[in-house]
């Protein structure tokens, strides 16, 4: 399908060019939600090479629900390794919207989903790299992936009025391995950002995060850091939120 080597495409610059991402939650007061992990490609356009931005000349506006998805490609996920399978299987409750428009210089990729828990969103990030082994399952050739990522653990928690955003490396070999393959991209993506933008039902009392800034009414907090710096040390990014009565 032309819309999965689209993808393909653009997942394997995403990972491997440069990143640029948000990190988005929306919160009601009791404690259910939305998440969104996004990028904006708008200025990765002009790095495409030449043989693949023929394939962007089409406006895509498209939706995939993985759900469906895998259903409907149940017959070929079924050859896939058991791990592969569980990865996929990661995607379930996640849909995917692409928009772009390579005359309008728009790329955009927005993952999201509703959750009862936030905690049911821990690994929210690993399961939006996993969305580009989607490409394999329908035929498309593999995409290799930032281990990185299998290497670490990413936790939410929000009680009581207390937010929390934990990383934690949990297999330090494969884990250096990674960053050790990340030294020939350094230099693209030492200009990468990731941007963290949490919306509370309440105003923010105090949070751990210096350089974090706020929306007038106090309730949305946005924490912007080097990508590169996240990737290397993953457990130096604790985002902790207490909220007022």
């Amino acid at each position: 399908m032309k819309l999965f080597r689209i993808l393909a495409t653009v997942f394997i610059t995403v990972f491997f060019v440069a990143c640029n991402f948000t990190e988005e939650i929306h919160f009601k007061a009791d404690g259910t939600g939305k998440m969104n992990i996004g990028f904006d490609g708008g200025e990765m356009l002009q790095m495409l090479p030449s043989s693949d931005s023929t394939q962007l000349e089409e406006v895509i506006d498209s939706t995939i629900v993985f759900k469906d998805l895998l259903r409907e490609k149940k017959d070929s996920i079924a050859q896939l390794s058991p791990e592969q399978q569980a990865e996929l299987k990661k995607l379930e409750p996640f849909s995917l919207h692409m928009m772009m428009d390579a005359e309008k210089g728009i790329m955009n990729f927005e993952m999201f989903t509703d959750f009862k828990d936030v905690s049911e969103m821990n690994d929210a990030f690993n399961a939006f790299q996993s969305a580009s082994s989607i490409g394999p399952a329908a035929g498309s050739k593999p995409i290799p992936k930032n281990s990185a990522n299998e290497a670490t653990q990413v936790d939410y928690t929000f009680k009581k009025g207390k937010f929390e955003r934990k990383a934690t490396i949990t297999d330090t070999e494969l884990f250096q391995k990674s960053i050790d393959s990340l030294e020939t991209a350094e230099m693209f993506l030492s200009s990468s950002t990731y941007t963290f933008k949490y919306h509370f039902p309440r105003r923010v009392k105090s949070t751990n995060v210096e350089e974090a800034t706020f929306s007038m009414d106090g309730k949305t907090m946005i924490y912007e850091v080097n990508f590169l710096d996240m990737i290397k040390d993953p457990e130096s990014i604790l985002i902790e939120v207490e909220l007022e009565k």
